[in-house]
């Protein structure tokens, strides 16, 4: 007897198969209050470890700021291109490179760290990233307002120009979600890589122009490179963030053109990466 013929004559479909991609979509979208509520409890239960809980969420890169800043912007300032305030300069890079490395390292982990739900419960696998990123953006929402705070202490005001952030983090969310749905399934193929990611993620960090201005950077080492620099992702979001933020900063609006272009193929072609390894995930454990 045929075994896949008669559980096809009676409806039932094989444990652990991949699903079409439009059903795939549709599952996901009705599991999308789990997701949900994945993300908001992992959020508070992992704040709730620490004394301090949620405020951690601020104080991590506001000491990463303090230290970022005294080690560049004063130890080694005969030794670097220091650019103009400095200070909102790198709060404003560390702060919204957090929420970056935040799902980069997360989104690796979010399959092999889940290993008993993986195996024990039927659901897309994809939900894993998307909490874990869905996470780190609701972290980033009280960041970017004491972000805001700390830059108007050295001059900057609000204007309209602030409403620009919400495009600009929607395009950021979508584009992490991509990069997290690539390292996730490829940390699932190659285990050692959730130990190498820290390391790309700070490679990241010190070349996407948190401490120095990309754009004068390549200026001086190649000007031929200056595409390099017009369309780094990161680059692009930290140029726009600045240029809202920052006294007397320009906003860069052909950025969010390139951000745009960076976020929704990084997430299309992340989506069916991850989508087309479903039914390997908990096997390889």
């Amino acid at each position: 007897m045929d075994m896949a013929r008669l559980a096809a004559e009676h409806g039932l479909d094989r444990v652990g198969g991949r699903p079409s991609l439009p059903q795939y979509v549709k599952q996901l979208i009705t599991r999308s209050d789990f997701t949900f509520t994945l993300a908001r409890y992992r959020m508070q239960s992992e704040n709730e470890r620490n004394r301090l809980g949620m405020l951690w969420v601020l104080l991590r890169p506001a000491f990463s700021a303090l230290i970022y800043g005294t080690v560049f912007g004063v130890i080694m300032q005969g030794a670097t291109a220091r650019p103009p305030d400095f200070a909102p300069f790198v709060i404003i890079g560390v702060f919204v490179l957090e929420f970056f490395n935040s799902s980069m390292n997360g989104g690796a982990k979010s399959i092999i760290s889940n290993a008993s739900l993986v195996q024990s419960l039927p659901f897309p696998r994809i939900v894993l990233p998307i909490a874990t990123v869905f996470q780190n953006l609701l972290n980033f929402i009280p960041t970017f307002i004491f972000m805001a705070i700390l830059v108007m202490l050295f001059g900057a005001r609000p204007s309209w120009d602030w409403f620009l952030f919400i495009p600009l983090v929607i395009l950021f969310w979508i584009f992490n979600q991509g990069v997290a749905f690539i390292f996730a399934r490829v940390t699932v193929h190659f285990r050692d890589l959730s130990q190498v990611t820290p390391f790309i993620s700070r490679m990241i960090f010190y070349t996407s122009g948190v401490f120095f201005d990309l754009k004068v950077m390549v200026e001086k080492i190649n000007p031929a490179l200056q595409p390099f620099a017009d369309w780094q992702p990161l680059n692009n979001v930290l140029a726009i963030a600045r240029g809202i933020l920052m006294k007397d900063g320009v906003i860069p609006y052909d950025y969010f053109w390139h951000l745009a272009i960076w976020a929704f193929a990084i997430f299309i072609f992340g989506f069916v990466f991850f989508w087309q390894a479903e039914e390997r995930y908990g096997r390889d454990e």
